[in-house]
């Protein structure tokens, strides 16, 4: 019998120092550490591309975006197997991958083997987000749910903020291999951390859970896809286009970005709960445009700190605001087919669009790349006034 049953899942955050706020706060932790390792070679593989194996930016942008490959197969059958066995176990499966992707970097070199440690992590770091989202919303009361989701995705941003730094002095003090061993040891104890964590459902609660794919998550998801090309152009060119443009300190502009999702996710969590889904979308996706012309066209730090202020405070309403629209409209014993669909969708995004803006860097240089992610997010915002006035974006919604 499972701790929790899933109606008391539902209650569980009412009170926030009691045992259900220490196992989201487990969850927390788990996702955490793989983001931190996944964080901490952001600025070290375009270098290590680049530098050691005379890479071109083509094949930065596609090493940098082969985990979306089977991040966005293996997602949907994540969100499956966390409605089917559990979030727990799916949660370990998910953190294993993550260490094999880290233990294949210290294989002998080559661009090959880089993609295909890629093509794990995507897997592991999918799974583990995937499940780790739904076991979320197994606790959060449906009236501060949006806040959850977006607290939960902090797991992310605190790793993403904290991880180029780390991956900066463990590149100075130990070189690559010392990057490699740290990708590898965080998914272990992550791994362990989640191994004690009680479950939040009862996999046999259900012998069916219905279609691999949520078609209620497709339309949210799809249009996320279209904002997360702004991600992708930012992770893989942020510091060799301030390079290029003798501005430097793309790691630190990586960590303004990171660090304004963090900041605007505590403040202003709570408005897609408030204000509706569907509104804090629109306007999320245009700042993220103005945001992106502006890391495009900067000729100084300043401005280069503010674009990625501008991305970082869109992209993190963005995500919590269309995944509320998909998670509002399933079962409960839906929500881990929704997550995978929706999360599915920021591989999709990252699958496209690294070639893409890598393919713009390499025809129109730097710039060109946060141009072509520019106007998706234009895009993005066009389509997100359909969810304008749905009764699922609405505030209060359940």
């Amino acid at each position: 019998m499972v701790r929790w049953a899933t109606g008391r899942a539902e209650r569980a955050l009412e009170g926030y120092f009691g045992p259900s706020w220490a196992s989201f706060a487990g969850i927390f932790i788990v996702t955490n550490l793989g983001l931190l390792a996944l964080g901490a070679t952001l600025p070290v593989l375009p270098r290590f591309i680049t530098e050691e194996l005379n890479g071109s930016d083509l094949e930065v942008g596609i090493v940098t975006g082969a985990f979306a490959f089977t991040g966005f197969f293996v997602r949907p059958l994540a969100g499956n197997a966390a409605d089917r066995v559990g979030r727990r176990k799916t949660v370990i499966a998910g953190s294993s991958l993550a260490v094999v992707a880290g233990a294949l970097l210290f294989l002998p070199a080559s661009i090959a083997w880089l993609i295909v440690s890629r093509l794990f992590l995507g897997a592991g770091e999918g799974t583990v987000f995937t499940a780790g989202s739904a076991w979320n919303v197994d606790m959060a009361p449906p009236e501060c749910r949006g806040r959850m989701i977006g607290l939960y995705g902090l797991a992310i941003w605190t790793g993403l903020t904290l991880g180029p730094p780390v991956g900066e002095v463990l590149l100075h003090l130990g070189g690559y291999n010392l990057v490699w061993a740290f990708a590898t040891a965080a998914p272990v104890m992550a791994a362990l951390i989640a191994s004690r964590l009680p479950e939040s459902v009862d996999p046999g609660a259900a012998e069916s859970r219905g279609p691999l794919i949520s078609r209620e998550a497709a339309g949210p998801g799809g249009t996320f896809s279209l904002g997360v090309v702004g991600f992708a152009a930012v992770s893989a060119f942020i510091v060799l286009s301030l390079d290029d443009r003798d501005i430097h300190h793309g790691a630190l502009v990586f960590s303004v970005f990171a660090g304004t999702v963090v900041a605007t996710r505590i403040v202003g969590g709570h408005l897609p709960d408030q204000i509706g889904a569907g509104r804090c979308a629109v306007g999320a996706a245009l700042i993220e445009a103005a945001g992106l012309f502006l890391l495009g066209a900067a000729q100084s730090l300043p401005v280069a700190i503010l674009g990625a202020m501008g991305m970082g405070a869109a992209f993190s309403i963005l995500f919590p605001a269309l995944s509320l629209i998909a998670v509002n409209r399933v079962a409960p014993e839906r929500r881990g087919a929704a997550m995978g669909t929706f999360t599915a969708s920021f591989d999709l995004g990252m699958l496209v669009g690294s070639p893409a803006v890598g393919a713009a860097a390499a025809i129109g240089g730097y710039s060109a790349a946060f141009y072509v992610a520019c106007a998706c997010a234009l895009a993005c915002a066009a389509l997100s006034t359909r969810f304008i006035g749905d009764p699922e974006s609405e505030p209060g919604a359940a």
